[in-house]
């Protein structure tokens, strides 16, 4: 498992948008967005291209192109998952969009899965999974593995902030796993977890703060 923190003054400047309470939800989606397109760029090195011959007024070249046979997928966990697509679509317009439905226990604290829409079959296709906090960690490794189980073996997680025991579990559950080419990208890596298991210092409940308590 390979473990990216991300590291650059764009990021850090739209971190302290990102997290201050006084952000309304406008900025708190645009920034978010923002941010996305910046991870993006880093998690997205290893897109699959082909070879193509175009003309430009001059002359004849060749050149590379993503290759959309297979496209890939991009799944966001909702529903905070949601506030990422739009930053990874632009990026990749050519890009599939698959849906997984995760909640958190709130005594618990452990993922619950309500809903998904997602292809069958995803031998050989790269795979991008996102949403903006990795907390205990639970709802993006049962993310991970729903995807496993389709034949993903190429996956990259994107997320904005993130906490040490997330990253913990993650490695726990899948550094042993040889057959998964898996790649955390996340903008942040915060202190810990507090007693409900919200990320500290953190940027509050992303969903709430992107789409209302509701």
């Amino acid at each position: 498992m390979k473990f990216v923190i991300l590291d650059h003054p764009l990021i850090s400047h739209k971190h302290s948008i990102l997290r201050d309470e006084n952000t309304p939800s406008m900025i708190f989606r645009s920034t978010i967005t923002e941010l996305t397109m910046l991870a993006t760029y880093e998690a997205t090195k290893n897109l699959d291209t082909h070879e193509v011959e175009i003309r430009t007024p001059v002359a004849a070249m060749k050149c590379q192109q993503l290759t959309v046979n297979p496209r890939p997928l991009v799944v966001p966990i909702l529903r905070a998952g949601l506030g990422m697509l739009e930053g990874m679509t632009r990026m990749i317009p050519s890009s599939e969009v698959g849906f997984l439905g995760m909640k958190r226990d709130e005594e618990s604290l452990l993922p619950e899965t309500y809903t998904e829409r997602l292809p069958e079959d995803l031998r050989g296709r790269q795979c991008y999974l996102i949403d903006p906090m990795l907390a205990t960690g639970g709802s993006l490794a049962d993310g991970i593995e729903y995807l496993y189980k389709r034949g993903a073996r190429d996956i990259t997680c994107i997320n904005i902030v993130a906490a040490p025991e997330g990253r913990s579990l993650l490695e726990k559950r899948f550094s042993a796993v040889p057959d998964l080419d898996l790649k955390i990208f996340v903008t942040a890596m915060d202190e810990k977890l507090n007693e409900v298991g919200y990320i500290v210092p953190g940027l509050g409940d992303a969903g709430d703060r992107l789409y209302g308590p509701y």
